[in-house]
């Protein structure tokens, strides 16, 4: 597998994690949802293109998770409006609180692009997937889901990994209708915990306006 996702140094990436809780306090502070514009953020490597995903979680219980498989907007703001849908617009679970955010943690996920899998069978894809490497992506009969790398950490077996991914598209797991494909990806991954307080004013990132 060639792609990789882009290198970040840990200074972007602290960016990305600010950019990310900036937005969510500010939102739940004033009611207002800003991101960042495309030249506001001074590093380069955050002005082009990226594919992230946010995750929010709270003593291991999932407050949020919202991504995109494809790099159309500059990574700064994708994180910014994935963190904001991750907070208050994922129809799986409630939005945040102020408790939420003070005691949260938020995870950044940059994924590499995704590339197929051969794969003509569950138990192909079984035996192609690297576990705690690789995402997947299944494209099924006209359903679809993903599961970040992540996921391996409370899904260490491939037979597990599949069969959440299968229902998480709605397919009875093992099911292979027909134009079946399996596409995979990796991600670097970086995290801050809580706790935290919420912004009495507007947040520090650079180039912040109001869309």
């Amino acid at each position: 597998m060639n792609a990789t996702p882009p290198a970040l140094n840990a200074d972007e990436r602290d960016v990305l994690l600010g950019i990310a809780v900036d937005t969510i306090g500010y939102a739940l502070a004033t009611g207002v949802a800003r991101v960042p514009e495309d030249g506001g953020v001074e590093y380069g490597p955050l002005r082009v293109p990226g594919a992230p995903f946010v995750t929010l979680e709270r003593n291991q219980r999932l407050l949020g998770c919202v991504g995109t498989l494809e790099a159309r907007q500059p990574l700064a703001v994708a994180v910014a409006r994935h963190a904001l849908a991750a907070a208050f617009a994922d129809p799986r679970v409630p939005p945040i609180t102020v408790d939420d955010f003070v005691a949260m943690t938020v995870k950044v996920s940059v994924l590499s692009r995704t590339e197929p899998l051969a794969a003509s069978s569950v138990a192909d894809v079984v035996a192609g997937v690297r576990p705690g490497i690789d995402g997947l992506v299944l494209d099924a009969g006209g359903r679809g889901a993903t599961l970040l790398p992540s996921v391996w950490a409370q899904l260490g077996e491939p037979d597990e990994f599949l069969d959440a991914l299968w229902c998480k598209a709605g397919l009875s797991p093992g099911a292979w209708p027909q134009g079946t494909r399996v596409l995979r990806y990796t991600t670097i991954e970086f995290s801050t915990a809580g706790p935290r307080a919420l912004p009495s004013v507007a947040p520090s990132v650079a180039g912040l306006a109001t869309h």
